[in-house]
């Protein structure tokens, strides 16, 4: 790392470095063998001793730690102003981590509205292995106070929310969590770093899933645990991360390191045309209602104006008619490719409850839209032919 780019981002004069420097320069180095201004990818999986013993050079083996890992562990840590990130193979890797450092007996306040992947663990994983969950809708401060017991270790909230973009008060039912004595958990996935700051707001832990925003091309899986302390808690998915063994490869971390030098600039356009296409959705007539947190019309839109700094690349719209009308317009989309996830360049459409499947929640006149960098305009007329 260079000198004074550590782990808040402060520039050589002292000042904290603005998040577009941050996520150019932190965790990046010059090889002092070569000079190479990129960092290389080391595959190695094992790494020298000296004869005494010790690993001077701070690795010893891949699933421990490795060059790449480090590198993109601390640009984590640096841009949500985290004390230390432990980086995993998936965003679901990451999230398993985090309630494995619970007990069995354990109680778990978490949202109605979320990543149906989270939910799933919470239901059919570790349930069987004694974890308690309350769902609630996390934008209900009374609801969320009510579901709290003797025995709630952890607080999960994820804002925006997957699929309907619901917005929760971060601050306010992270007040709820420190009252319980309970980890308060934000899955900023969504908004980035770049838009919301939840380790200011009270949060303990953030999970970002690094395949979409921080990756940003649909080309890596990842995840990671940002932690605003290094403690007993963050030590413990730290021992998970090596023993368990879901670790990204080389590869992968170098992919998202590189991603992110461009995240600043690449979430405020997918921001600004997002607003674009929710206005023009919210205005047509085959449109039974639009779910962006921008909009003024949105329940929470004060909130989300009062904790982010623009409102996303994620769009929801409930078509006029049933499954079949909302599948039909995804079939004349040209520009939108109908695929799972969202971040990347690439505008793409899903029919969420299709994917989500028996149990969902999800209407299924809802079409999921991530929406990239084209020219907002041309999606807005690929939209315009596709609902007329």
């Amino acid at each position: 790392m260079r000198e004074g780019m550590m782990g808040e981002g402060p520039t050589r004069e002292g000042t904290k470095a603005r998040i577009e420097t941050v996520a150019v320069h932190a965790g990046v180095h010059v090889d002092p063998g070569t000079g190479a201004v990129t960092q290389a990818i080391h595959p190695s999986t094992t790494f020298e001793r000296d004869p005494d013993g010790s690993y001077p050079r701070g690795f010893m083996y891949a699933r421990n730690s490795n060059p790449n890992r480090q590198a993109l562990e601390e640009c984590l840590a640096a841009l949500e102003g985290g004390a230390g990130a432990a980086a995993f193979a998936s965003a679901s890797a990451a999230t398993s981590a985090i309630f494995l450092v619970l007990s069995p007996g354990d109680h778990v306040v978490a949202p109605t509205d979320a990543y149906h992947g989270t939910l799933r663990l919470l239901r059919e994983t570790f349930a069987r292995w004694g974890l308690g969950t309350s769902f609630v809708d996390m934008t209900n401060v009374a609801a969320v106070r009510g579901a709290i017991r003797t025995n709630t270790r952890l607080v999960w909230v994820e804002t925006p929310s997957n699929p309907l973009w619901k917005i929760t008060d971060i601050a306010a039912i992270g007040e709820i969590a420190r009252r319980a004595g309970a980890l308060y958990v934000c899955d900023n996935t969504t908004a980035t770093p770049v838009l919301q700051s939840p380790l200011e707001l009270g949060a303990d832990l953030v999970l970002h899933a690094t395949t979409k925003y921080l990756g940003g091309h649909g080309d890596v899986l990842g995840g990671v645990v940002v932690s605003r302390t290094r403690d007993e808690v963050f030590e413990g998915i730290r021992a998970i991360q090596a023993s368990g063994g879901a670790v990204p490869s080389p590869f992968d971390c170098w992919l998202v390191r590189r991603g992110i030098r461009t995240l600043p600039y690449r979430v405020r356009a997918h921001s600004e045309h997002a607003l674009h296409v929710a206005t023009f959705l919210h205005e047509h007539p085959r449109v039974e209602q639009v779910h962006y947190p921008g909009l003024p019309t949105h329940a929470a839109h004060d909130v989300a104006r009062r904790q982010m700094k623009a409102f996303g690349g994620m769009v929801s719209v409930q078509v006029r008619g049933d499954r079949e009308r909302a599948l039909d317009v995804a079939a004349k989309l040209r520009l939108f490719t109908r695929a799972t996830s969202f971040g990347g360049t690439e505008s793409l459409v899903e029919h969420r409850a299709s994917i989500e499947g028996a149990g969902t929640r999800t209407p299924e006149n809802l079409l999921r839209l991530s929406i990239g960098l084209e020219h907002p305009d041309d999606l807005i007329d690929d939209l315009g032919r596709a609902l007329s």
